[in-house]
């Protein structure tokens, strides 16, 4: 699992299967977010919220980095309290200088 800082050997098989594809998205972005939610969080998850995290990770990539960075609203089915703790893992995305990229520095 590229990414992922957690072992999975005190885990059960459920939880060892929403990790290794909480890391395994498709896009980096989505790795980056899920997984580090995954990494940090999976052990403390209850039934229910291991549900709405295998509900969300079923979701397309692209929809939920939308949703996670508040680019499109999120859908009512998603806006629980596991989403809002795993929004609070995801990086800043934005370069630091995208405002100065290709521009001449003053002399």
């Amino acid at each position: 699992m590229t990414g992922t800082t957690r072992s999975s050997v005190d885990l059960d098989p459920r939880r060892r299967r929403i990790l290794v594809r909480a890391w395994r998205r498709g896009i980096r972005e989505m790795d980056l977010v899920i997984g580090g939610f995954a990494d940090a969080e999976i052990a403390g998850l209850n039934d229910t919220e291991l549900d709405q995290l295998e509900g969300l990770m079923a979701e397309e990539d692209a929809d939920i980095f939308r949703w996670v960075t508040g680019e499109a609203e999120t859908p009512e089915r998603f806006r629980t309290a596991m989403f809002d703790r795993m929004r609070s893992y995801v990086p800043d995305f934005e370069p630091q200088d995208a405002g100065t990229e290709g521009q001449a520095t003053k002399p």
